[in-house]
């Protein structure tokens, strides 16, 4: 079996991974999501000014809002957005699994919004 691109091992060219654009944003609002199916934040991130804020649901109830409120993440900034119940999704921001947890994917210490990973 084959993916969309005729590649049955899966893999991916460097053309395709440069397209997807992962940023580094700040936390600035966290808010209750209760309609969401899976307990998740509404969140609030700014990508610095070229970006601006931009809205995430995200399944990371295992923080606390104020582990989240101001913290750093990497986030997919050029997917389109993506309704999830009455929340427009506008970003993905980025975890890893361990089982039922996601954990967050946590840029260096000396990252600023907006700069790109790459």
């Amino acid at each position: 079996m084959s993916d969309a691109d005729g590649r049955a091992d899966g893999l991916i060219t460097f053309d395709d991974f440069v397209k997807v654009d992962v940023r580094v944003g700040r936390i600035v609002a966290v808010d209750d999501f209760p309609e969401a199916r899976k307990p998740a934040w509404k969140l609030r991130i700014d990508f610095g000014p070229e970006i601006g804020e931009k809205r995430s649901s995200a399944q990371i109830t295992n923080y606390s809002r104020e582990e989240l409120t101001g913290r750093l993440v990497l986030a997919v900034v050029n997917f389109p957005p993506r309704q999830i119940g009455p929340f427009r999704s506008e970003v993905l921001t980025l975890g890893t699994y361990r089982g039922d947890v996601v954990l967050l994917v946590n840029p260096g210490a000396d990252a600023r919004p907006g700069d790109k990973l790459g």
